[in-house]
């Protein structure tokens, strides 16, 4: 295929309740969109994960803008004739980047398979119809009103909850909800707040029946979660530090992780996060699909991979509604805990044009 045009949307969507983690609070979810159209006058949609500064990540969404425009794109319209396997090989020279990456591979995969009627789930190798919904759950300001918050997604049949934690809010945190609810599957995540002298504290959550800790420690200190794998008895599951199948790999060998959150915007799209899943099915290890807030658009190509085979712990897939009262395309809705995977052509959703216009803060069409 080659590209047409391409559109650069930022948009600002509020959100149902501010979200805080280690790193900051949200309250409202700002978002690269990416549209393009190919030679055929097909539309591929997606979106970039980057938030609006770099916190989680060095990327963030005028970055992305800029990395696309620049160097990203040029890259692929001097390219000529391609396909969207293509594409990360084509963009290899230019360094990090994953989640621009990652939007514009997305963006001409769904082109593609809008053009070929096959479904993103079907191209993937999905082998599930639904996929079991879990639901992360931001640091409250006390324990009452984060009672109060996880009984509200329990009631809405929510499968797993995730429990934010930072040094200040951990222990007293998870075992008011373990004292609760008893059998429940529960995890926490600790977006990097930890570091290798914490491990005894750490070690105090094993007592509560955690699926996993997640991320505890700094992104580049593999060598610090092997360690601390060591010292508790919960297994440990790597976001941040998981940017490549080679990241991956490494991990694994050094035996830092035994559970992998994959994320697709994180590690540079969904073809890359289907080898990492592969090599995590063959190594028998667990994997899930992590979250970004995303909007109805990324939230459809990540139910996609999460029906893969190996995605056998629930995911951060929740319902539109857990993050915003509209959503840019029709909402994903849970039934009894499930959401259905889409099995339109390309990602199986669009978004609504009007409401995506009223909520964008900034748009370029590049020819």
């Amino acid at each position: 295929m080659r590209i047409k045009d391409i559109e650069l949307r930022i948009i600002q969507l509020p959100l149902v309740r501010p979200f805080r983690t280690s790193f900051g609070t949200q309250t409202s979810r700002e978002v690269l969109i990416v549209k393009v159209v190919n030679e055929n006058g097909t539309t591929g949609w997606a979106e970039c994960v980057a938030m609006s500064e770099p916190l989680y990540s060095p990327e963030y969404t005028f970055a992305c803008i800029d990395l696309i425009k620049r160097f990203l794109l040029p890259a692929l319209k001097k390219a000529g004739d391609f396909k969207a396997e293509d594409v990360a090989t084509i963009l290899k020279p230019f360094l990090g980047g994953q989640m621009a990456k990652a939007a514009l591979e997305t963006a001409i995969l769904d082109a593609q398979l809008r053009d070929e009627k096959r479904s993103l789930a079907a191209y993937l190798g999905a082998t599930k119809s639904k996929v079991e919904c879990g639901v992360s759950v931001g640091i409250a300001n006390n324990l009452d009103t984060l009672v109060e918050e996880v009984k509200s997604y329990v009631d809405a049949g929510y499968r797993r909850i995730k429990l934010k934690i930072e040094p200040s809010w951990d222990i007293e945190a998870v075992k008011t909800i373990r004292k609760i609810w008893s059998e429940i599957p529960l995890q926490v995540d600790a977006n990097q707040a930890y570091s290798r002298d914490d491990g005894k504290h750490l070690a105090k959550l094993d007592e509560f029946n955690l699926l996993l800790i997640e991320q505890p420690l700094d992104e580049h200190d593999i060598l610090g979660h092997a360690l601390l794998a060591k010292e508790v008895k919960t297994p440990i599951c790597l976001d941040e530090s998981i940017i490549s199948l080679q990241s991956a790999q490494d991990a694994l060998a050094l035996q830092a992780t035994t559970v992998i959150n994959i994320k697709p915007g994180r590690v540079g799209g969904y073809l890359e996060s289907v080898k990492i899943h592969d090599l995590c099915v063959k190594s028998k290890i667990p994997v899930w699909c992590g979250g970004m807030l995303e909007t109805g658009i990324g939230r459809a190509a990540n139910l996609a991979l999460a029906a893969l085979p190996g995605f056998t712990l629930p995911g951060d897939t929740s319902a539109s509604a857990r993050y915003f009262k509209q959503d840019i395309t029709t909402p994903f809705v849970m039934d009894d805990g499930y959401l259905t995977v889409p099995t339109g052509d390309g990602i199986g959703v669009t978004p609504d044009m009007n409401f995506l216009d009223l909520i964008t803060i900034f748009k370029e069409i590049i020819l």
